[in-house]
């Protein structure tokens, strides 16, 4: 039976504060090109990959989590879009493109499916968007912004880490639906971007703010009707002094907090309760009865031109542990994705 080395993105330890290149490394292994029979199992050439904030949460020995800790010794896994090879399973069959969760290497034996799903290739849509646009972060955008924060015509939307893979589609799914929407960034590339590209009214470079309650009230000076929050710690405290009466905060991620092993407590809860304000958590998954509809919202504006998206690629798996590192420092521009392969 044909073998193949397969090159692997290994978990060297965990990572006990910020995740660091030396925490993984490269291996090369070996793969046989067929699914074992009786297994169930389908094989799969991976294609691409993507590079998300959560999975830093995988890289520790903590159980308590929704998702369990990637195992030492073993490949790290993470969102993917793949082309199947070879299959026992009669639901995929050799040729089909797939979407969901693989490993971080060149061939992968996937048996469990849940949110893996079949995907039909589209001329006018880069198969890397089922790990961006039309995938995970994609549909925690819609999910977070129209499942959590009810919006309603007119509101004022402030969003952070904006131009990343989440916050680029919440501003421009706000836009849409006729809010003022301002978003911060950390470099005034990624600010040109929300302004010029991404069509926010209003952006800023929160690295040059000495101030952030001066600032969100320069920018929101009757204050803020929805804040989505992709980073928690002083811009969440900022934005708790800046909420109207009933405003609504969607928890979506904390990526400032990753770095920390002593995680900052927040100091402005108290204002929630004048202005009635409520702040809900929330994960994706809470709302997959709602992917057809997203699917269906998304794609059609995106072909429509009123939706657009800014990805960061990276070439080679060797620069897959460069690249996801380097969310945690801001460095990725739009949407990281590794490409692995091409079809």
């Amino acid at each position: 039976m044909e073998q193949v080395e397969n090159k692997q993105v290994i978990l060297k330890r965990y990572a006990v504060e910020a995740p660091k290149e030396t925490d993984m490394e490269i291996k090369i292994g070996k793969v046989k090109l067929k699914a074992p029979k009786g297994s169930g199992a389908f094989l799969v050439k991976n294609l691409y990959l993507s590079c998300d904030p959560y999975m830093r949460g995988r890289m520790r020995d903590f159980h308590g989590s929704y998702i369990s800790p990637f195992v030492p010794g073993q490949p790290i896994q993470g969102f993917g879009v793949a082309k199947v090879v070879d299959s026992d399973n009669p639901d995929f069959k050799p040729g089909d493109m797939v979407a969901g969760i693989t490993g971080w290497e060149e061939y992968s034996l996937i048996d469990k499916t849940l949110q893996l799903r079949k995907i039909q290739p589209d001329s006018d849509i880069p198969l890397s968007y089922h790990v961006g646009l039309l995938g995970m972060p994609g549909f925690t955008a819609y999910a977070g912004f129209y499942e959590v924060c009810s919006p309603k015509k007119g509101e004022h939307v402030f969003v952070s880490a904006a131009s990343g893979a989440v916050g680029q589609l919440v501003g421009q799914l706000a836009k849409l639906h006729g809010c003022y929407v301002v978003g911060s960034a950390g470099s005034s590339e990624k600010v040109d971007l929300l302004k010029n590209k991404l069509g926010f009214d209003e952006a800023f470079n929160y690295k040059e703010e000495t101030d952030l309650d001066a600032a969100l009230k320069r920018y929101f000076p009757e204050g803020i009707d929805i804040y989505f929050d992709n980073v928690g710690g002083p811009m969440l405290d900022a934005a708790l002094l800046n909420m109207r009466v009933h405003g609504r905060i969607a928890v979506c991620g904390m990526v400032s907090q990753h770095g920390f092993y002593d995680p900052q407590g927040i100091h402005n809860l108290y204002f929630m309760i004048p202005k009635r304000v409520r702040m809900q958590a929330f994960l994706q998954t809470d709302y997959l009865h709602k992917y057809a509809e997203f699917l269906d919202h998304v794609i059609r504006n995106y072909k429509e031109g009123k939706i657009v998206y800014v990805e960061d690629m990276n070439e080679g798996l060797e620069s897959a542990p460069a690249a996801f590192v380097g969310l945690f420092s801001g460095k990725n521009v739009g949407k990281q994705v590794v490409c692995v392969a091409q079809e």
